[in-house]
Parts: structure tokens; C-alpha cells; sequence
């Protein structure tokens, strides 16, 4: 890459109490096929070697790996920061844990690029760290692009992890922020202010280009009562911008709000053993009854609109079915089973 050069894309790496695995997540991107990329590495306050790795690399690829040194403030404020300073055309994402295949720079902007499209979405594998056994591949299968302004109800079935995407840099360095971010559901959180200053193309490149790292253990990630107040107030902030801002995309937002916080979230809760989980169920009614009305009615989760798009819209109809007819309690303990004792996960 030369200083004549534009950056096509930029790829931000937060990066905290990760020394065993940056070198791989590094050695990924610097040898990606797209020459004209950078990786912009925030070191958040880590108390490990992650610093001396990263100017390492730095050091070595001047220009293609850039580092920012601050303290501990959280993967939020980070990726805010290394928006900031990307020169990208469009901008993605990587977890320090993770790696990137080859392709996976050229592959989401040229798609991007080449459709003038807000959003590109690759493919993903879930690898088990300590065995290297694929557990799932997923959003690798091909999908129509589409148009947000035109058919809104696709946002729903996009993965809410930014790592397997890019994005219209001009979108992001100018959207909307929350002045306090939810420590759960943050990624989802960030897509959503996203897409409420978006208006154009979506495009999907059917191949599993980024290896998503899962430690033994972690299929499952409880949510502690305590945290679920700021997941709450972060999504009614959400809520907020989008009335003022988007209002013809609140249909979305509901579907998204339930999927996201009536099934996934729950389901969470329900993993912690003090939980009453009929109650939080009721209670989380009352909050998607009040704050985004239209999940129990959505245009986009009834059979005339699912039947020809399929995927994740159709679990999303079946499990609302379940959800109206109380009978969530059920669902969620056969769903623990099946991933506790059969090791089948479902992807929402």
C-alpha cells in the first residue's frame, strides 16, 4: 500500500486481555488480498502484552496496522474512537479473538462497492477455540439483496454482530450515539443507530469468511437482573431517535425489539437459576406492549410477508405463535435442552 493510495476499507480491532490470540487475528489482516485496507487497533487499557503486539505489528506494516493506546474505557467508546480516525471508504469489524479468511476484505468491498450498498454481509464459522471443530456455519447461504428503504423488514434476519460486515463509512462517523451504552446487547444496539441513517442497498456475499472463536463454555451467556435496566433504557433511547428520525421504520424496530429482547434475551435470563422467568416474561410483555406495540401485529412477522423470504423470519413467526400463546416457560426449557444435552443450537 502507498500514501497515494486510498484506504478502501478500515477494520477496527478492539483489543483487551487478548495475548494469545491477536497474533493470529493480526497475521489475518495484514494479509488480506485488498492491499489498500488498514487495521485500526484500540489497545483498551489491556494489562497484558496486547501493546507490545500491536506495535510490533505496527512497526512492521506502517500504514496498515494503526494503534491507538488508551485506557480502559470499553468496547463501545473504543470502536467510537476508531471510527473517528478511519480513513476507509467503508468501514468493518474484528474481534481480537477471532480471524479473518483471505477474501474477507476484498469480498465485502468489492460487494459493497460495486452495488453502492450502505451494508455488506459475509458468511461466518462458529469454531470451538479448544478443538478447532466448526459448530455451525451461518449467514453464508445466498441471500437477495435489497433495498432498506424499500422492503425494511430484512434488517430483521441480519445478525446483530458487526464483525461479519461492512459499512458506509460516512454513515458511521456521522450516526447517532447513547450516552450509555447497555453492556448486553451493545452490538445490536450499534446496529440499530446504524440503520436509522440508512436508506439505501444491503448485499450479501454467500461465503464464511471470518472464524468466530468460542471458548468451552460460552454457548450460553446468562444476563444478571442488574444488567437489564440499561439494556431497557438503551432501547427506549433507540426508540426515541427513530421517532424523531425514522418513523417509518418503527415496524422494524418492534420485530427487532421482540426477537431481540423478548426471545433472545429471555432466554438469556432463563439460564440464571434465581431467575423467575414466568415473571420476566410478563414483565417483558408489558414493556414491548408499551414501548414497541406492534411486535404481537408486525407486518413483518405474519406468513404473507415470511413465506416468500423464509429464514430466520420463519423461527421468528413460529416462536411469537408460542410467545402469544404463553406458553414461553415451555419453549425456553426445551430450547436450554437442546443446547445443555443435544448440543443444537438454534440461530435466531
Amino acid at each position: 500500500m502507498t500514501d497515494a493510495q486510498p484506504i478502501a476499507l478500515s477494520i477496527i480491532v478492539p483489543c483487551y486481555k487478548v495475548e494469545k490470540y491477536l497474533p493470529k487475528c493480526l497475521d489475518s489482516l495484514v494479509n488480506q488480498t485488498l492491499d489498500n485496507i488498514e487495521a485500526i487497533c484500540i489497545n483498551d487499557g489491556s494489562p497484558d502484552s496486547c501493546i507490545d503486539i500491536l506495535r510490533d505489528y505496527e512497526a512492521r506494516y506502517p500504514g496498515k496496522v494503526v494503534v491507538i493506546d488508551k485506557q480502559n474505557e470499553g468496547v463501545w467508546k473504543g470502536r467510537w474512537d476508531g471510527i473517528a480516525i478511519a480513513r476507509g471508504e467503508y468501514i468493518g469489524f474484528l474481534d481480537s479473538d477471532d480471524y479473518a479468511m483471505p477474501t474477507f476484505a476484498e469480498s465485502l468491498y468489492r460487494a459493497a462497492k460495486d452495488n453502492d450498498a450502505d451494508i455488506a454481509v459475509c458468511g461466518f464459522d462458529r469454531i470451538e477455540l479448544d478443538t478447532n471443530k466448526r459448530l455451525s456455519r451461518e449467514m453464508a447461504s445466498p441471500r437477495a439483496s435489497f433495498v432498506i428503504d424499500e422492503d425494511p423488514g430484512r434488517l430483521v434476519e441480519l445478525n446483530g454482530a458487526p464483525w461479519n460486515k461492512c459499512f458506509r463509512a460516512s454513515v458511521l462517523k456521522n450516526m447517532r450515539n447513547l450516552e450509555n451504552p447497555p453492556t448486553v446487547l451493545d452490538d445490536l444496539a450499534f446496529h440499530l443507530l446504524a440503520y436509522c441513517d440508512m436508506h439505501g442497498k444491503v448485499v450479501f456475499v454467500p461465503d464464511a469468511l471470518v472464524h468466530y472463536m468460542v471458548r468451552a463454555g460460552s454457548i450460553i451467556n446468562t444476563v444478571r437482573k442488574e444488567q437489564l435496566e440499561s439494556i431497557l433504557a438503551a432501547f427506549l433511547c433507540i426508540r426515541g431517535y427513530y421517532e424523531e428520525a425514522r418513523p417509518e421504520l418503527l415496524g422494524m424496530l418492534d420485530a427487532v425489539a421482540f426477537l431481540h429482547l423478548g426471545v433472545s434475551l429471555v432466554f438469556r435470563l432463563s439460564c440464571s437459576k434465581d431467575v423467575d422467568i414466568k415473571a420476566v416474561i410478563s414483565d417483558m410483555t408489558a414493556y414491548l406492549d408499551k414501548n414497541f406495540p406492534t411486535w404481537c401485529k408486525s407486518p413483518y412477522i405474519n406468513w404473507s410477508y415470511v413465506r416468500p423470504r423464509g429464514g430466520a423470519l420463519s423461527k421468528l413467526l413460529v416462536v411469537q405463535k408460542v410467545y402469544k400463546a404463553h406458553a414461553m416457560p415451555a419453549f425456553l426449557g426445551l430450547y436450554r435442552f437442546m443446547i445443555d444435552k443435544l448440543h443444537v443450537d438454534i440461530k435466531w
